[in-house]
């Protein structure tokens, strides 16, 4: 399935940013999805076109058949979600480390007692160690890369199903027109593994989308708690 190396080095760097909600939501990315896809998927789908067996042998008959039944492969599908999904946080990551950057030039005109009045604005969102606390557009930024990442998810859940029109992998599927003579009855390998598999799938993407709410709703909370606070303090 590739080398997801570099894509893991930059959710590494993400993990520094986040909430403890958010942590979890990468361990199920690692461990249950790019782990589950680099390690097993590949090895059970493969060349499923070739794997499948159809009762005739009319030139083009399978092809045909198979690019009805499954435009995109299972697998393919899954790593183009993985990439598309990660993408509002890898963006995240970038603003983060923009203003980082930009706050640490701020700090180095303070040391050096530059600037109008030799007043410098403060940094407001990072600390020396380039810890961020998320407030301000850095908050707006990560519920908005939440946001984003719960709509993608529920398009590929959706996206998923009209692809495919099914949860359950079928043993048998059959197409009737053109190049095949006559209708025609494929056979699929592995039906009930595939079948896992999709569910399997399916229940980390939903997972993924609870858990983006549930940050969602955890950061709103926290926030509101945290104005009380300051509200009541002498």
């Amino acid at each position: 399935m590739g080398d997801w190396s570099f894509l893991s080095d930059l959710l590494d760097k993400v993990q520094l940013h986040s909430t403890v909600v958010g942590k979890v939501w990468m361990s199920v990315l690692f461990l249950f999805r790019i782990f589950i896809l680099a390690a097993g998927v590949d090895t059970i789908w493969g060349d499923e076109q070739q794997n499948m067996n159809c009762n005739t042998r009319s030139p083009g008959c399978r092809n045909a058949c198979y690019d009805r039944s499954f435009p995109i492969s299972h697998s393919r599908f899954w790593v183009l979600q993985i990439l598309i999904v990660s993408t509002p946080t890898l963006l995240y990551l970038g603003h983060v480390l923009l203003v980082i950057r930009r706050e640490n030039k701020l700090r180095r005109r303070l040391e050096q007692k530059l600037g109008k009045n030799g007043m410098v604005k403060a940094p407001k969102y990072s600390d020396e160690r380039g810890k961020v606390q998320l407030k301000g557009i850095l908050l707006v930024s990560y519920m908005m890369q939440l946001l984003l990442k719960i709509l993608l998810e529920v398009a590929f859940i959706v996206g998923q199903y009209y692809l495919y029109g099914f949860i359950l992998m079928p043993s048998k599927i059959s197409f009737p027109d053109y190049p095949c003579p006559a209708p025609v009855d494929c056979f699929i390998s592995r039906p009930t593994e595939k079948t896992i598999f999709i569910v399997f799938m399916l229940a980390m993407a939903a997972l993924s989308v609870i858990l983006n709410i549930v940050e969602m709703f955890h950061l709103m909370i926290s926030k509101i708690k945290e104005k009380k606070r300051r509200n009541n303090s002498p």
